[in-house]
């Protein structure tokens, strides 16, 4: 058995995995509980983000000050696709497969821009670890931890709260009864898909801080955040939270008691149980 030291570090960095997985499931549960969209350009735009905060940084831009060039281009992006998405009305399913082509071509100009090579941002961030009762936590994973439990509450304030998040939330359960009562869907439309895809940056800013990268990386990520989005409930800003630090912790503990090889099957099973039990649920 593993010492109790062991079991506590696996713990946190189940937590701050799971962090991570929230970052980059945000936009995805949004997009597909409010506006209908299943996007997976997501994830593509978040490998996008990590890659141009590694060739600013690497160009001397700390790499939390490149989230003030990343998201506002991203926000143009997602609003963009949007745009394409309403003109040409792109069905729920068109849109996986439109976007799943969207992300193909992104992978491709990653690769074709920084090859396939493995790149590693090295900043100062990186070296940074604190210790408490002899548990380490390091600054880039704290900092990614703080960055969804912000985002995921100033989600769930917007959309609890503000003319903005009610208006959105109407236009989800019943379009027709919602722009009777003046709710502007399409502007509504456009600046959640952008507020989307500037998560997607915020996401890549993330990544580009802990792992190393290399595009076809790109799907190794979609499954496991598929399951926290579906755990958590898709259109629920919260959801993708609760449900990244659940999956992240199980597979941390699976790996620190059983093997490795173990973890990847821990969200999936997660996600066979919930839906099995309450089949009913988005």
């Amino acid at each position: 058995m593993p010492s109790a030291t062991l079991i506590a570090q696996s713990v946190l960095s189940g937590i701050f995995v799971g962090a991570l997985y929230a970052v980059l499931g945000l936009g995805l549960t949004l997009s597909w509980g409010i506006l209908r969209q299943i996007n997976l350009a997501y994830f593509a735009l978040t490998f996008l983000g990590a890659y141009l905060c590694y060739q600013l940084a690497a160009g001397g831009m700390d790499p939390l000050a490149t989230l003030l060039v990343i998201v506002p281009a991203f926000f143009g992006v997602g609003m963009a696709i949007q745009w394409v998405f309403a003109r040409f009305r792109v069905s729920p399913f068109n849109s996986l497969l439109v976007t799943f082509g969207l992300t193909v071509i992104v992978e491709s100009v990653i690769q074709w821009i920084w090859t396939a090579d493995f790149r590693r941002l090295e900043s100062s961030y990186g070296d940074v670890r604190f210790r408490l009762a002899g548990l380490y936590f390091p600054l880039p994973e704290l900092l990614t931890l703080a960055l969804a439990v912000a985002l995921s509450l100033a989600l769930w304030a917007v959309l609890r709260f503000t003319d903005l998040g009610r208006g959105l939330r109407a236009a989800a359960e019943d379009g027709s009864i919602a722009s009777a009562f003046g709710v502007n869907q399409r502007v509504n439309a456009l600046v959640l898909s952008g507020v989307c895809a500037a998560l997607s940056g915020v996401a890549g800013v993330c990544l580009a801080l802990s792992y190393t990268l290399a595009p076809a990386q790109i799907y190794g990520w979609i499954g496991v955040v598929f399951a926290a989005v579906m755990l958590g409930g898709v259109g629920r800003p919260l959801g993708p939270l609760i449900a990244g630090i659940v999956i992240g912790v199980s597979e941390a503990l699976t790996m620190a008691l059983t093997a490795p090889s173990w973890a990847p099957l821990v969200s999936f099973a997660l996600l066979i149980v919930v839906l099995l039990l309450r089949p009913g649920r988005e």
